[in-house]
């Protein structure tokens, strides 16, 4: 079992995908966007095993929200969720944090996969 933390500003996608990776046997924490997610990464002292976040958000989005999580915690790792293919080319920079880039709309299936594999991937 993994401790994940959701970003996501859309209720339903945040709704959707949290059930999906609990009942996948995951512990999951949420926000809703990326000012409340790097709270919330403060708070855990970096203490999630992957953050799953979209990128185009109010406020602080996930592409600032990981350049901030990532100077503070630099080995945590962050799976980025997006439906905007232009959105793709802004996380490059940030190779070595972002494990992988999900193109929404997912099916759960495809969700909790993605989300195994990266957990895989430095387990």
């Amino acid at each position: 079992m993994a401790k994940l933390l959701i970003v996501e500003d859309d209720e339903s996608v945040r709704t959707l995908a949290a059930r999906a990776l609990e009942r996948a046997g995951h512990m999951i924490d949420i926000a809703a966007d990326g000012a409340q997610g790097l709270a919330l990464i403060r708070a855990a002292r970096g203490g999630y095993d992957l953050v799953v976040s979209d990128i185009r958000m109010p406020e602080m989005d996930g592409i600032q929200m990981a350049k901030a999580a990532a100077s503070l915690f630099p080995t945590m790792k962050i799976l980025l969720m997006t439906g905007y293919a232009d959105q793709r080319e802004r996380a490059e920079e940030l190779n070595g944090v972002i494990v992988d880039v999900v193109q929404k709309p997912f099916t759960l299936a495809e969700i909790r996969a993605r989300v195994e594999k990266a957990l895989a991937c430095f387990a």
